[in-house]
């Protein structure tokens, strides 16, 4: 909602409420009327992200706001300066900083720096739109969270995708091992015990925060879901598969960010092999950013003519790209790490070639094909096998497409997320 002059509307609540704890263990009744239908709930979202970016955790943040506006919760999404505004979400944007401009992906020494912007940013929209409670991602959000939380007296959910320690290995940040990985390692078990609610995308991340001190009672598993009506098996686009030069190709898609940690160069790696067992096979290799590196990989192998690099897809664009796909492709090397792509797979009716680690087998299930992490060789066959074994492989998608349906339907993780809320004691500041 807008007012006359561009602002969100402010919508505003009765001031005659029970007094909360931060505990997680009382439910207020005004909590109660929200989700009854007498009156909207609203929730801050916190994404330390140069959200909208058509990836990974900005698809999370997006759907789950998406799915809480059909039950009636009002969201106000306070982000990064820069980013994609979106038509059916409210966002307000951090203060940008001459100098210095935040990543699209992966850390930076800046990004502090842009944190306190975030936090004041969060602390001008709370006055307004007085939220009944804060829904931080990522371990930044548990940062800012924890202080709105101490002067707004409403409670905090994290959203956390993996962990910070290992990201930043993942990234090269940070040394696998020695005094600065412990350090951020006793950070990161600090932060993840400060909220009310702890949502994790995994069974996997569920262990991980029990045995790092969090009470399992403020720990829930809220997997990543999809959008099962926009993700779906769609005709073969036959205009855009003769664009790409994709005629008569037996085509491995692969939709994500471009970097080592996602598996791209190990990718690389397998296609060389691929493609000498299976000579019309193509890799449509989808995604952002670091497009001009890989295209001097892909030169440096001799893949030019295997490879299509067209860079980024649009989110509503995905489905139109996924279907010109035989087989997909995720050699995630992160161990913790949440990996979205994997359902849109699946929704779309695709074969699915996985790194195998706890986070994909939770997803994939049985119908999942397997490669050891960090293995090219047995990527490389995986997907051979796959491309070789048509009728296998529309076994798997399908089957793939029914388990989406079933387990990781976003309407379904809506109202259970709105349930997790019901949980919660929560006034909004007066």
């Amino acid at each position: 909602m807008r007012r006359a002059d561009g602002r969100p509307a402010r919508l505003e609540c009765g001031r005659d409420r029970p007094s909360t704890r931060h505990d997680g263990r009382t439910v207020s009744r005004r909590l109660r009327m929200t989700l009854d239908g007498s009156g909207p709930l609203r929730v801050l979202v916190v994404a330390p992200t140069p959200f909208f970016g058509d990836r990974g955790c900005h698809i999370r943040i997006y759907e789950e706001v998406r799915g809480l506006a059909a039950l009636g919760v009002e969201s106000s999404v306070v982000t990064y300066p820069s980013g994609r505004d979106l038509p059916d979400v409210e966002i307000h944007r951090a203060t940008s900083i001459p100098g210095i401009r935040a990543r699209e992906l992966g850390p930076s020494w800046t990004r502090p720096v842009i944190d306190l912007s975030l936090w004041r940013a969060a602390r001008r929209v709370a006055r307004w739109f007085r939220p009944h409670l804060i829904h931080a991602h990522l371990h930044e959000g548990i940062a800012i969270g924890t202080r709105l939380r101490a002067s707004l007296s409403v409670p905090l959910v994290a959203d956390l995708q993996g962990s910070l320690a290992a990201e930043l290995v993942d990234h090269g940040f940070l040394p696998a091992h020695g005094l600065r990985r412990r350090l951020v390692q006793r950070i990161e078990t600090w932060l993840s015990q400060q909220p009310d609610l702890v949502l994790t995308s995994s069974s996997h991340g569920v262990t991980w925060l029990a045995e790092h001190g969090v009470p399992t009672a403020r720990i829930e598993a809220l997997p990543d879901g999809v959008d099962l009506e926009r993700f779906r098996p769609l005709p073969l686009d036959d205009a855009l598969r003769a664009q790409l030069g994709l005629v008569g190709k037996r085509v491995v898609v692969f939709l994500g960010v471009l970097t080592p940690y996602q598996g791209v160069d190990l990718l690389l790696d397998a296609a060389v092999r691929v493609v000498a067992d299976v000579p019309d096979a193509h890799f449509l290799v989808m995604g952002y950013p670091n497009e001009d590196h890989y295209r001097d990989e892909i030169r440096s192998r001799g893949l030019q003519a295997a490879v299509t690099l067209p860079g980024r897809i649009p989110y509503d664009e995905a489905p139109r790209w996924l279907g010109l796909g035989h087989v997909a492709v995720s050699p995630k090397q992160s161990l913790t790490e949440a990996n979205g792509k994997l359902l849109n797979y699946m929704a779309c009716g695709l074969p699915v070639v996985a790194s195998e680690t706890p986070v994909n087998r939770e997803l994939l299930g049985d119908e999942g094909i397997y490669a050891a992490v960090g293995d090219a060789d047995a990527l490389a066959q995986r997907l051979v096998d796959a491309l070789k074994d048509a009728e296998g492989g529309r076994r798997r998608g399908d089957a793939l497409r029914r388990r989406a349906e079933e387990r990781f339907a976003w309407p379904v993780l809506a109202a259970r997320l709105a349930n997790l809320y019901r949980g919660l004691s929560a006034t909004p500041p007066p």
